[in-house]
């Protein structure tokens, strides 16, 4: 899979003029590196925060199938075929039980180990209350936190590095979106590049003259505005720092093994770019695929192939990052919408409300399933056919940019919501 097929594009892999205006910064320190980032890396003191990974599901991903509620007999009377089957059905397909109630599918099951040791969290019936069903629309309301506003143009991520002090004073890149261009989530974020590749960040052209066109990029501003000086020194000193770290050979710890594909690629890169210490508080990454109107597959097939590249990518996210005690993370895994409750006529299911989020790090209160189980009995079922929505996945969010990420602005990262806190967070 190459990423997210309707955002990712390899035409911009390359650094273009209006991302290098872009980016401003103070100057950067130098310190001491790992052996695959040579010479080199650009940090400051380490900081106790929390670097967030967010992963967006782009398509609607089906929560019923990603974290299955077996301890509920209606969700086999709505889905006779497409179901995951009970942990006792002695079927090959059994899902893995996690609580009881709750399991998730045979083709996560490596994720189960994270879940065992507390560091993953599932949380369900969860979403925002768009019921556009539209797929524009339902990621525009989730990536900017807030209901249609069409005087709002930044993301909450973005506001909230906007209301905060960096992690890292010497940092010159705050965040990052692995894509041709910045999530919507990022938007308004200082210091923020969007890089579909990040062993492959440079100027396009020959490659034996990149040094000669990145001196004429700088001699370029030199005479200009001291704001364009800076952002050409900074823009330069960020191009070097990213061809520092040898991507490609990155060795991750406790054997980690990421799978052979660009979302499994983009999470080791991700891996090595926060154990670097360059400074990067958030990182952006898309999974696309999850519209599932036909063929779902959730057993095997479609579905469950993509299951487990994104169970399989975070698995070794995990054990890549425990072997880096030093280093504190939360991974956000969300989508815009759930898939309706019943089954269609093509062995698929439609655009939904109620959905899912997983959160991964060595901060969450995990080894649960986080849920206030609306039911699926028809007069359960929003507007007759979807899972409701009982926890809004602002409450979820607020709680990690509070307490995770240190920033107590939630007013400003969360305009005109007042956000239920739900113990997400072990500390």
């Amino acid at each position: 899979m190459q990423g997210c097929t309707h955002r990712g594009c390899n035409e911009y892999h390359h650094l273009s003029r209006r991302q290098f205006i872009g980016v401003s910064a103070a100057s950067a320190a130098a310190v001491g590196a790992p052996m695959w980032l040579p010479r080199v890396a650009y940090a400051g003191t380490p900081s106790s925060r929390d670097v967030v990974i967010t992963v967006f599901l782009r398509g609607g991903a089906d929560g019923l199938t990603l974290c299955c509620p077996h301890g509920d007999n209606d969700y086999y009377r709505l889905r006779p075929t497409l179901n995951i089957p009970r942990p006792d059905s002695g079927s090959p397909d059994a899902c893995t039980d996690l609580d009881g109630f709750f399991g998730i599918p045979k083709p996560m099951k490596s994720l189960k180990t994270a879940y065992n040791q507390g560091d993953l969290l599932f949380v369900h019936a969860t979403g925002s209350k768009d019921e556009s069903r539209s797929h524009f629309q339902a990621e525009y309301v989730m990536e900017i936190g807030k209901p249609l506003d069409p005087s709002l143009f930044t993301g909450w991520l973005g506001r909230h590095l906007m209301t905060s002090a960096p992690a890292d004073p010497n940092a010159i890149l705050r965040a990052v979106g692995i894509s041709s261009a910045l999530q919507r989530s990022l938007a308004g974020s200082p210091l923020a590049l969007p890089i579909p590749n990040l062993s492959d960040f440079g100027i396009e052209g020959y490659w034996a003259t990149v040094d000669e066109r990145m001196a004429a990029l700088g001699a370029m501003y030199a005479e200009g505005p001291t704001e364009l000086q800076i952002t050409a020194e900074n823009t330069i000193t960020t191009f070097n720092m990213l061809q520092a770290i040898d991507f490609d050979n990155y060795a991750p710890a406790n054997d980690a093994v990421y799978p052979d594909s660009w979302f499994g690629y983009s999470m080791k890169s991700t891996a090595a770019l926060i154990k670097s210490g360059i400074g990067v508080e958030a990182i952006a990454a898309d999974v696309g695929g999850w519209d599932t109107h036909a063929e779902q597959q959730p057993r095997q097939g479609y579905m469950a192939d993509l299951m487990q590249e994104l169970a399989d990518t975070l698995a070794a996210f995990h054990a890549d990052m425990k072997g880096d005690s030093s280093k504190n993370y939360v991974v956000v895994v969300m989508s815009e919408f759930g898939r309706i409750c019943w089954e269609n006529g093509t062995a698929g299911t439609d655009h939904g409300f109620g959905g899912l989020m997983m959160l991964l790090g060595n901060n969450i209160d995990g080894g649960r399933v986080l849920a206030d189980w609306p039911g699926l009995k028809d007069d359960e079922l929003f507007q007759g056919q979807d899972l409701n929505i009982t926890i809004d996945y602002r409450d979820i969010l607020a709680e990690i940019v509070q307490y995770r990420l240190g920033n107590s602005n939630l007013t400003e990262v969360f305009p005109d919501y007042t956000p239920v806190f739900r113990g997400v967070t072990a500390a």
